[in-house]
């Protein structure tokens, strides 16, 4: 399911607003190139562009979003950093806490520029967009002025218009328009009952040369987009650009059907002179002769050599379909922002106000992984929980969707060190699932957890039954029964050939299998057999590697005491627009704070042991960004050492004195004691 937030509509608006800005730019380019063609070709250029932005806000919307890669190759560098001691090591006053502290209930207030600016945004649209429809609804009681339909009528039949214009009067004075979107109409003035007949003519000319071109429709069009972008002053000359050509294009028609340069050059002018606009529907309408705009028009039409051909239909369908081509896939772009979709709610109990209202767990799921990532417990188990009440009151409390709900509980249970908690939610979830084979992952969890209370017989009917439910966790199983079987003197022999047998049920190639390869490892190790163990520890190595090994670089290096939780680990830096190699005036970044990776309860009880290996980029903003596993450790470590490192803060590397974005690798070496 979409969710869209406040952090989601910010970004889409920041995205809007580049696009456009493309888009208008392209735009002006080719004006400038077709500015000896005709005026009409050049409106449909502007108006295909002030389409196109609308276009892309909408679609920003409703179409899936296209990740641009960011992964540049870059140099790599390492740096060794440490782990914490182990807590017993430590005196009370400097253990570090279990967990975050709860979030406190009540914040200093701190002012939010993304949402001011949002909001800001959001008022002057609707601002515009009301005087627009206002505007419209003015034009729109303007009493019939039948008087004047009979001219009217003439005039569209030597125009070409099909359909027969309604014709509206407005006060004395005010100048004549056209408007209407499903029905266009003419607005005269009431002293046009005075006019010569040829003066009349002429003016009717003119506005049905609008209608018979459809330029009231793409003049609301054009409103819409300017109301969209208020803030933007590119949007703003773009609209300018467009009424002044629809108005020459216009002319042009006039000048076509007959009508003098000279005469109508003079009328121009004169309507100019004596009337005003109707300021109440000036915002939807095209008034005749707007003055900032008059001495272009009437250059353009005493000149005798002015190109005055209207554009081909087959020229509007090319455009626009290559409008359409270039908009659809801009409009799906969206920059990847890790840092942003790992950030933490700033306001818990508004973030599970909306998921209430919209009934969306997934968006409380997300949350919480965020808070969780960030080590704030108390914060994560009361988004999860009140995930699990909008489970309960969507599918019910016996769905997969509640086990599921559950099975989120019972993984921060074990991040918290609460095992008999999470034993107790993976129960609830096996127990839901019943003969299902998705209860294969909730019985796997609840078997570590037998392992880890020494509960090894319970576990290993736990994994068979997990192994008989889930073919595709079969693997996993026999590997988990072989480390019951392993940790149970009586049985130790038994655990070697159900290593074997999972490695035979494991793709091959497949993560599974090198994690089990790693586990097969370990126990050799054990058991004084290092020749063997080493060989399937490189063939582990080699099948977990995502890219071949980056080019490594001189390492700084800070000596510690390896945690029997965490792990002696070296690190690198994050990333940018433009990746740099270290060397050559480019500068390392240095690593001023760092957050400890923890074991996963999983790669715990398992003592699974071993590298990951992160290729990140260190941006100018200190960060740790576009991180992508290169050397995969698994049972969880992949996503720890990714935690942990998300988190670290840096002295970003420079290039002649200027922050820049520097590739680097991060070895993040798990060890137990």
């Amino acid at each position: 399911m979409s969710t869209w937030n406040e952090s989601a509509w910010t970004a889409m608006a920041a995205s809007a607003a580049i696009k456009s800005t493309v888009i208008l730019a392209a735009a002006w380019l080719a004006a400038k190139c077709l500015r000896r063609r005709a005026a009409a070709t050049r409106h449909l250029v502007w108006m295909v562009a002030l389409a196109a932005i609308v276009a892309v806000l909408v679609l920003s919307v409703a179409l899936p979003v296209w990740h641009l890669p960011l992964a540049v190759p870059g140099v790599t560098f390492h740096i060794t950093a440490s782990g914490l001691a182990t807590p017993a090591d430590l005196p009370a006053s400097s253990q570090a806490p279990a967990h975050a502290p709860p979030l406190a209930s009540h914040r200093a207030w701190q002012p939010d520029w993304a949402l001011g600016l949002l909001l800001v945004w959001a008022a002057g649209a609707a601002f515009l967009l009301l005087r627009t429809l206002a505007a419209a609804f003015a034009l729109s009681r303007l009493r019939p002025a039948s008087d004047w339909k009979i001219s009217a009528d003439a005039v569209a039949r030597a125009m070409g218009v099909e359909k027969s214009p309604r014709v509206r009067q407005s006060a004395p004075g005010t100048m004549p328009m056209a408007f209407g979107i499903f029905r266009p109409a003419v607005c005269l003035p009431g002293d046009a009952a005075s006019w010569t007949e040829e003066r009349r003519r002429m003016v009717l000319l003119h506005e049905l040369a609008h209608i018979r071109r459809g330029d009231t429709l793409w003049h609301a069009l054009a409103r819409v987009a300017l109301s969209l972008y208020w803030w933007n002053p590119l949007v703003w000359a773009a609209w300018r650009e467009c009424v002044k050509e629809a108005e020459r294009a216009a002319d042009d028609l006039v000048l076509a059907a007959g009508a003098r340069a000279s005469d109508y050059a003079s009328l121009l002018l004169d309507v100019a002179r004596e009337f005003t606009a109707l300021s109440a529907g000036a915002p939807a309408a095209l008034a005749m002769a707007r003055p900032s705009q008059l001495e272009g028009r009437l250059l353009a039409i005493l000149n005798t050599h002015a190109n005055r051909q209207p554009h081909r239909r087959l020229a509007a369908v090319a455009v626009a379909t290559l409008a359409a081509f270039l908009v659809v896939p801009l409009a799906a772009v969206r920059a990847q922002d890790d840092a942003a979709a790992a950030r933490v709610p700033a306001d818990i109990d508004a973030t599970i106000r909306a998921a209430m209202e919209q009934k969306n767990h997934d968006l409380l799921d997300q949350a919480a992984k965020a808070a969780e990532a960030q080590r704030q417990y108390d914060a994560a188990q009361k988004l999860l929980d009140m995930s699990l009440q909008i489970r309960q009151q969507q599918t019910g409390a016996n769905s997969a969707e509640y086990a599921e709900g559950l099975m989120h509980l019972g993984e921060l249970a074990n991040r918290r060190n609460q095992p008999d908690q999470a034993a107790s939610y993976f129960t609830r979830a096996a127990n839901l699932l019943g003969d299902r084979p998705a209860a294969g992952r909730p019985l796997i969890s609840l078997g570590v957890a037998q392992l880890d209370h020494k509960k090894y017989e319970e576990a290993l009917l736990t994994f068979q039954r997990a192994e008989t439910l889930d073919p595709s966790r079969a693997a996993m199983a026999t590997a988990w029964m072989a480390v019951a079987r392993s940790r149970q003197p009586e049985t130790a022999d038994q655990a070697e050939p159900l290593y074997r047998q999972a490695l035979t049920l494991a793709a091959p190639g497949s993560p599974d299998a090198a994690v089990i390869t790693r586990m097969l490892a370990g126990y050799l190790a054990s058991q004084g057999r290092t020749a063997e163990a080493g060989e399937l520890k490189a063939s582990a190595d080699k099948a977990g590697a995502a890219t071949p090994a980056a080019e490594r670089r001189p390492h700084f290096q800070t000596t510690a005491k390896p945690d029997s939780a965490g792990g002696v680990y070296r690190a690198g830096g994050t990333s940018g627009t433009q990746i740099y190699r270290v060397g050559g005036g480019v500068s390392p970044p240095q690593l001023i704070q760092k957050v400890e990776p923890q074991y996963s309860e999983e790669a715990r009880v398992a003592k699974l042991q071993g590298t990951v290996t992160l290729y990140v980029e260190v941006g100018p903003d200190g960060l740790a960004h576009n991180t992508q596993v290169t050397q995969s450790l698994g049972l969880g470590l992949d996503e720890m050492a990714i935690e942990a490192v998300s988190q670290w803060k840096f002295q970003p590397g420079t290039k002649e004195g200027q922050p820049v974005t520097v590739a680097a690798t991060i070895q993040v070496n798990f060890r137990l004691l």
